[in-house]
C-alpha cells in the first residue's frame, strides 16, 4: 500500500486577533501571505498543543507587542489560495479572537512592517484591507458597537 504524507494537505490552523481601543481597532501590514502588503488583523499559526486563546495571546505580542486577553472566538474563516493551474497554494482555518486590551502601543515585529491603530473611516478608506479585517472592523466599529 501507497502511504501519502496526509499533513501535507491539511488546513493549517491559525488565529487573528480584533482588538478593540477607543473606537479604534488593532491593524498590521503583513510582511508574508497570506494578504502580504496588506493591511489586516494581526495574527499567526497555532502552535502544537497550544490553546485559541494562547495562541491569540502570544501571536499578538510577537506581532505588535500589544498585551491583550483573549475573550471569544468572533468568528473563523478559510483562506484558500490556488496557483494558476489550480494546485493548492495554502488553506488556512483562521479562527478570529475578539480580545480585550490590557496595555502596550502596537510596534511592528515578526510578521509585520507596520502596527496601528485604525478607526472605521481610515480603514474604509486605506483600499488595500483584507476581506476578514474589513468585515470585522464593520462589525466591532460600526454604529453602535464602538467600545
Amino acid at each position: 500500500m501507497i502511504q501519502t504524507n496526509r499533513a501535507l494537505s491539511l488546513p493549517t490552523a491559525a488565529v487573528s486577533c480584533a482588538v478593540v481601543r477607543e473606537g479604534q481597532l488593532l491593524m498590521v501590514r503583513r510582511r508574508n501571505p497570506p494578504n502580504a502588503g496588506r493591511l489586516a488583523l494581526p495574527g499567526g499559526k497555532i502552535e502544537q498543543a497550544e490553546c485559541l486563546a494562547d495562541a491569540a495571546e502570544r501571536e499578538l505580542r510577537e506581532e505588535t507587542g500589544v498585551m491583550a486577553k483573549a475573550l471569544e472566538p468572533f468568528t473563523a474563516v478559510d483562506i484558500i489560495e490556488r496557483d494558476e493551474a489550480g494546485r493548492l497554494r495554502f488553506h488556512y482555518v483562521v479562527v478570529v479572537m475578539r480580545m480585550d486590551w490590557q496595555a502596550g502601543e502596537p510596534v511592528a515585529g515578526d510578521d509585520a512592517t507596520h502596527a496601528c491603530w485604525m478607526d472605521l473611516e481610515a480603514i474604509a478608506a486605506a483600499g488595500d484591507v483584507c476581506v476578514t479585517a474589513a468585515e470585522v472592523a464593520m462589525h466591532l466599529l460600526g454604529a453602535g458597537n464602538q467600545r
